[in-house]
């Protein structure tokens, strides 16, 4: 069922809950005020008759003539008068008795001065009628022929128009749910559109800030970012095929070359070395690709436990030292730190990662190898400091120092991948620190502050 026709009936039948309790409400007062209104016509109608028996100004028979009058022109109230013996004194027509008045119901009217019951679909009242110190009880009793009549028409007219309302609100209900819900149907258009190679397209909205206007800017956002995204995985895939097709075109350059002729052993011995510094290096892009992978997962898939920095500084060093022998690294741990401030929750292995390849790329930089690691407390963060000396990043290096695959022009011996830098900062941003770096006066500084 389409939304259209689901907010429809909905609304109908709110509608009609709300008609209905309204209807009701309406015939159940009117009911009740039929029935007070004929009460107090009995009542007076009562006391009238008393008047007219005990001052005398009609006789019985004339009262008994007035009332076999009226009864052929409409419903007539039926008397009857009591004394306090529950003698019958009067009745309109005793052989017609409406009431059938018993002892209880004169003993019950006496008691009470007043009493109002029904009797099958006639209304009954009794009263109280005192003349010349005597106490009479006086009973009156009639059908509401015009009071039912009428309760009944606005029964049969209430039925009616809320048939009439339900049928208008459900077409209008039809109507308004088409307009409001107009944006979405031209919304869906405007998606059926969009394929993944027209990411560029974006759904039109209206100025109006409505949950349409909310709904289309967040799409058009996150189309944004799907062509950003899908953007950079072009760029990135690219990138990958030219940086594994370097290494394995020098392998397969060196191998053709060692099958062509027969060489010496220092050459064979070269030619090996040359391919097995080049397997080395696509192992260390074929590492550098997983852990750029893994740094890309969301962060609530990654592992997070409490671990210590310092502990982490220490692995790296360790780690580069063992590979890079020729490396000169420096530790300086401020001993006023208490050890309660070294301790974040982290990923140990990527946050090694991180580590490693700070150090790593200070030292590659550096004139003579050389990295200061500095721990320190600033201004209530934790901050790990990759120092070195000699190097100086150009402005246009500043800026993209940190984009995926760039790689410094100003130095280009140095080897690389453009893979590290990019690799340390998503590390760094899945645990909620910051990395930024500075180069002044030959000093270049990696930092991250730790909340």
């Amino acid at each position: 069922m389409k939304t259209r026709t689901k907010l429809t009936l909905l609304f109908t039948i709110v509608t009609a809950v709300l008609v209905s309790l309204y209807g009701i409400a309406v015939y159940y007062f009117s009911k009740e005020a039929r029935e007070i209104s004929f009460y107090s016509e009995l009542k007076a109608e009562a006391t009238a008759k008393a008047n007219l028996f005990f001052e005398g100004a009609l006789t019985e028979k004339e009262m008994h003539r007035l009332y076999k009058s009226n009864i052929q022109t409409l419903t007539e109230v039926q008397v009857a008068i009591y004394d306090s013996d529950y003698h019958l004194i009067y009745h309109d027509d005793y052989k017609v008795d409406y009431v059938k008045e018993d002892s209880a119901m004169l003993a019950s009217i006496f008691k009470r001065k007043q009493v109002s019951f029904f009797i099958n679909n006639l209304q009954a009242t009794g009263t109280v009628y005192t003349y010349q110190g005597k106490k009479y009880a006086v009973t009156a009793a009639g059908y509401d022929q015009y009071g039912y009549h009428s309760t009944l028409n606005l029964l049969s007219i209430s039925i009616f128009i809320f048939i009439i309302i339900l049928v208008l609100v459900y077409f209008a209900g039809l109507f308004l749910s088409k307009k409001a819900l107009n944006p979405a149907v031209e919304m869906v258009k405007g998606v059926k559109n969009i394929t993944a190679g027209k990411l560029q397209l974006r759904l039109e909205y209206q100025t109006e800030k409505d949950e349409f206007y909310e709904l289309a800017k967040n799409f058009n956002l996150m189309l944004e970012r799907l062509e950003n995204s899908f953007s950079s995985q072009k760029n990135f895939v690219s990138n990958i095929s030219h940086e594994l097709n370097t290494p394995l075109a020098t392998m397969t350059a060196e191998l053709e070359l060692a099958l062509q002729k027969t060489h010496g052993t220092e050459e064979y011995r070269n030619i090996i070395l040359n391919t097995l510094n080049d397997v080395k290096n696509l192992s260390k892009l074929s590492a550098s690709l997983m852990n750029l992978a893994k740094a890309s997962y969301d962060p609530s898939e990654i592992n997070f436990e409490d671990i210590r920095i310092d502990e982490i500084v220490l692995d790296s060093y360790a780690k580069i030292l063992k590979e890079n022998p020729q490396y000169s690294i420096q530790i300086n741990l401020d001993d006023s730190i208490e050890e309660q401030k070294l301790i974040y929750a982290g990923n140990h292995y990527l946050l090694l990662v991180a580590f490693t390849n700070l150090i790593d790329n200070a030292c590659k930089y550096s004139p003579d190898y050389s990295c200061i690691v500095s721990i320190r407390i600033i201004s209530g963060f934790l901050s790990v400091e990759f120092i070195n000396h000699g190097s100086f990043i150009s402005e246009k290096d500043y800026q993209n120092i940190f984009k995926p695959f760039y790689r410094t022009e100003e130095i280009p011996h140095k080897k690389g991948h453009g893979i590290g830098l990019y690799l340390t900062k998503k590390i760094i941003g899945l645990h909620h620190a910051r990395l930024s770096v500075l180069s002044k006066d030959g000093i270049t500084s990696f930092q991250i502050l730790w909340p």
